[in-house]
């Protein structure tokens, strides 16, 4: 069970009161969360546990991923109580027909990303209205006129921590002793499949 003790800042307040309209009021039972269980993903993870554990997690399983990654979905999974983590993946006969010998990421890295994460999220997000993502302004260029809601592909896309910055984060993760992904000590800040993952030197956009 998760407890919160002591006042919190004013943008974790207004992030809560977001998320719960939109998980308990405008969409209840027709909205999910889509977390890659990456570098910044336990806050997401907290926040929506704090309001609803059985809320629909969807983590896409590309058969590409780290060790730890898949560990520590795992421990997060078991610390916050989440009831409904769901972990599709690509097809198996398109896998097999697609990437036989599993190097397509090396000849085609968009092909390979299309069938093994695109499709399986596609799918998975079918039966729903609307979803929750954790993008931030602060992650890159593309970002950074990044809004609270769009509409995309008919369905509303949340971006809860639009506005968070580094420093949000940082304290969010301190202030509720959530445990860091092991591989952002090893210079990994985005971590996706393995093979298309890298450090992150000082100075560079993740």
């Amino acid at each position: 069970m998760i407890t919160v003790t002591g006042p919190e800042p004013a943008r974790v307040r207004e992030t809560i009161d977001r998320l719960t309209h939109a998980i308990s009021h405008d969409h209840e039972g027709d909205i999910a969360l889509v977390s890659s269980f990456g570098a910044d993903a336990a806050v997401l993870l907290h926040l929506v546990a704090r309001i609803d554990p059985s809320l629909p997690v969807i983590f896409i399983d590309t058969g590409k991923l780290f060790g730890e990654t898949l560990r520590y979905r795992d421990q997060l999974v078991a610390r916050l109580g989440l009831r409904d983590v769901r972990s599709p993946g690509p097809c198996p006969a398109e896998e097999a027909r697609m990437d036989p010998d599993g190097t397509l990421w090396a000849n085609d890295a968009d092909r390979c990303c299309h069938f093994r994460k695109v499709v399986p999220l596609a799918q998975a997000l079918e039966p729903f209205g609307a979803w929750i993502n954790g993008r931030k302004r602060f992650q890159g260029q593309s970002r950074q006129l990044l809004e609270a809601v769009e509409h995309t592909d008919g369905k509303l896309k949340y971006n809860p921590l639009f506005d968070w910055t580094p420093d949000d984060i940082a304290r969010y993760f301190a202030d509720h002793d959530l445990p860091a992904h092991p591989l952002v000590a090893d210079g990994y800040l985005s971590i996706g499949c393995m093979p298309c993952s890298d450090r992150t030197v000082e100075g560079e956009d993740p």
